[in-house]
């Protein structure tokens, strides 16, 4: 099932509650592992600046204070962290609170209908580019590019929790090489 809207258009980029529960329960998320972060940071290759930003949920808070932690022994900037509930109204603050400061990347710990909703919003009202945009396993979720819709979230990178990585790429999230 695709969920899409049209960019420009005055139509809510919001989810509807009917698409959003037919791909059934989310799985429940798991706490990071250390090769899911290293292989993160590694995605991150001339990256310098990145906002932060997480679902409230343990699992994606402490996903994003271990990568902080990680990257500011880098030497690298976190610009900000912004945080969002998994249902929201609008989801445009939030938005631009991810793209107001114009980092080089954005990094993401989230539960996948959360980031579909403000993905949607992010293609909908800001110029987010999903692919400077890198996440975390949570959203190693075959369901992300149909909540989300295909050309919201194409280039999308992200990571596995063994320490793979991927790439949304139309309605797939395949293997990274």
């Amino acid at each position: 099932m695709n969920v899409p809207y049209e960019r420009g258009r005055s139509r809510s980029p919001l989810i509807a509650s009917a698409a959003a529960t037919a791909y059934g329960e989310p799985p429940r998320l798991t706490r990071h592992t250390g090769a899911e972060l290293t292989a993160l940071i590694g995605l991150l290759t001339g990256i310098e600046t990145v906002v932060v930003g997480h679902s409230r949920d343990d699992e994606s808070r402490a996903a994003a204070r271990a990568f902080a932690a990680g990257w500011r022994r880098l030497g690298k900037e976190i610009i900000t962290t912004v945080d969002w509930p998994e249902t929201a109204a609008s989801w445009l603050r939030h938005a631009r609170r991810l793209t107001g400061p114009a980092p080089d990347a954005w990094v993401v710990a989230a539960a996948p209908l959360g980031f579909a909703q403000l993905s949607r919003r992010l293609r909908y009202s800001t110029g987010w580019d999903p692919r400077r945009t890198f996440a975390f396993a949570s959203l190693h979720d075959p369901r992300l590019p149909a909540l989300a819709g295909p050309e919201t979230v194409r280039g999308l990178r992200g990571v596995t929790a063994d320490g793979g990585s991927w790439e949304a790429r139309g309605s797939h999230l395949l293997p990274h090489a």
